[in-house]
C-alpha cells in the first residue's frame, strides 16, 4: 500500500524554518510530503533543505512546470490525502479566506478537495487584527481546520498570541484526521459546552470559568468520526465546530430547553457544560446603582439539566457527564455518578496545572457505573474527546444500546 501524500505549504514567515521540522516528522511517520513555498518563504529557508528532508523538489516557481506533461498545482493537490499550511501568515490567510491565487501556495489551495490544515503565525497585533479574525472565521466556515497559535515570546520582540504551533503538535492533528474512523456513523450525539449565564440586573450576572474548549473538542471530534452531532453552547469565543448543529444558548432555563429538544431523536448525551448551579430569585430590570446601597441577591437553584435529562432518557439512551473538581475527584465524582444514574462519568481535577479551564490540554479518569475506572495522562483536548468518544462507543456494544432500560 503506497503511503499517504501529505502537501505542506510554507508561508514567508519567520516561523518557516519550523516547516523543516515538520517535513521530518511526517518523513519519520511514514507519510509521502511534497513541500510547496511562496517565493517569500524561499527568503527565510532554502528548497534545498526541504527537498532533502522529503526527497521530493520543493514547488515553488508557479511558472517552472517540474514535469511539462502536468500541470504542478493541479497534479500535487489530486494526489494530496491532506493539505497543511505551516506557517500561515496574515498574508496568506488574506488571500486563501478571498480565493487569491498568485503563488503555488495559494493555487495549490484552490485545487485542492482534500482536507486542509491551517497553522498561523505571525505578531500577536497582527493576528487579534478583525481583518484576520475574519478571515479565520471565513476559512472555518467552509471547513478548514484553523490551529489556534500558541502563546509566548514572539520573534518580534513581542509577548503573546502567534507562534506557530509547534511541529510535533500539527503532526499530531495530521495523524488523527487522517487515521480517523468514521466509526460513529449512525449516532445522533448531543454534546453541551461552555457555560451559562444568570443575569442580576441588565449590566451584571452570574457565571463560571467554563471556556466551551473541552465540549467543542468532543463534538469536533464526533463529526470527524461521523456522527451526527448537536452541539448546545453557552456564550463562549469559540468558533461554530463544522459539520455540528449550532444551538446557542444563554440560561440554564434555555440550556435544558435546548437539550431536551436535541434528545428526542438522539442517542447520546455528553454533558460537558458548566451550567451555572444557581440564579438570582429577583431580577432588577435596571442597573442597581452603588448609591442605592448594598446590593442582597438571593439565590435559587436551576434546573439540575444532567439530573433531568437522565430521569427521563429512552431505552437506548447513554447519559455521560462531567465532573470537575478541586478535591477527592474520584470520591465526587462517583457520588454524582450514581446519584444521578449516568452511564459514565469524565473526572478532571482543575486545580492541576494544564487541566482547567481556557486551556488546550486536559487530564480526566472515566469512570463507568460498573465501576471500571480509565486515568488518562494529559493531552490535548482533542484526543481527550477522542478516548471519551471511543470508551462511549465500546460500553454501548457492550450493553447493545440498552442504557436506559
Amino acid at each position: 500500500m503506497e503511503p499517504k501524500t501529505i502537501l505542506v505549504g510554507v508561508g514567508g514567515g519567520i516561523a518557516a524554518y519550523k516547516s523543516a521540522a515538520l517535513c521530518s516528522l511526517l518523513v519519520k511517520r511514514g507519510y509521502d510530503v511534497q513541500a510547496l513555498m511562496t517565493e517569500h518563504a524561499t527568503r527565510f529557508i532554502q528548497p534545498l533543505t526541504l527537498q532533502a528532508l522529503t526527497k521530493h523538489p520543493v514547488i515553488f516557481d508557479t511558472f517552472a512546470e517540474p514535469n511539462p506533461s502536468e500541470i504542478a498545482h493541479i497534479a500535487v493537490a489530486d494526489r494530496a490525502a491532506l493539505y497543511v499550511i505551516a506557517p500561515a501568515t496574515a498574508n496568506l490567510i488574506g488571500k486563501l479566506a478571498h480565493g487569491l491565487a498568485d503563488d503555488m501556495v495559494t493555487t495549490t489551495a484552490l485545487a485542492a478537495t482534500c482536507p486542509t490544515v491551517i497553522a498561523p503565525a505571525m505578531n500577536v497585533h497582527m493576528y487579534e487584527h478583525p481583518a484576520v479574525q475574519a478571515n479565520l472565521a471565513t476559512l472555518r466556515q467552509r471547513g478548514n481546520l484553523v490551529l489556534d497559535p500558541g502563546e509566548g515570546p514572539l520573534a518580534c520582540g513581542y509577548t503573546g498570541k502567534g507562534r506557530m504551533p509547534e511541529p510535533e503538535d500539527i503532526a499530531e492533528v495530521i495523524e488523527a484526521l487522517l487515521q480517523q474512523e468514521r466509526d460513529l456513523a449512525g449516532l445522533h450525539i448531543v454534546v453541551t459546552a461552555g457555560p451559562t449565564v444568570e443575569d442580576i440586573d441588565p449590566v451584571r450576572y452570574l457565571t463560571n470559568r467554563s471556556s466551551g474548549k473541552m465540549g467543542y473538542a468532543i463534538a469536533q471530534q464526533a463529526v470527524a468520526r461521523g456522527a451526527q452531532v448537536t452541539l448546545v453552547s453557552g456564550p463562549t469565543h469559540l468558533q461554530p465546530v463544522p459539520g455540528a448543529e449550532m444551538l446557542y444558548v444563554r440560561s440554564t432555563d434555555e440550556m435544558l430547553a435546548g437539550v431536551e429538544r436535541a434528545m428526542e431523536h438522539a442517542d447520546v448525551l455528553i454533558a460537558a457544560a458548566a451550567p451555572a448551579d444557581f440564579r438570582p430569585a429577583v431580577f432588577y430590570e435596571h442597573k442597581w446603582k452603588k448609591s442605592q446601597g448594598l446590593m442582597h441577591i438571593d439565590l435559587v437553584e436551576t434546573p439540575d439539566i444532567l439530573a433531568i435529562m437522565s430521569q427521563r432518557r429512552r431505552r437506548g439512551q447513554t447519559i455521560v457527564g462531567f465532573a470537575a473538581e478541586t478535591r477527592d475527584p474520584i470520591q465526587y465524582g462517583r457520588k454524582k455518578l450514581e446519584e444521578k444514574g449516568l452511564d459514565l462519568i469524565v473526572i478532571n481535577d482543575v486545580s492541576k496545572p494544564g487541566a482547567g479551564f481556557d486551556v488546550d490540554t486536559n487530564q480526566v479518569t472515566l469512570l463507568t457505573k460498573s465501576g471500571e475506572v480509565n486515568e488518562l495522562p494529559m493531552m490535548a483536548k482533542h484526543r481527550v474527546a477522542d478516548q471519551i468518544l471511543s470508551r462511549i462507543k465500546d460500553l454501548r456494544a457492550q450493553l447493545g444500546g440498552e442504557q436506559g432500560a
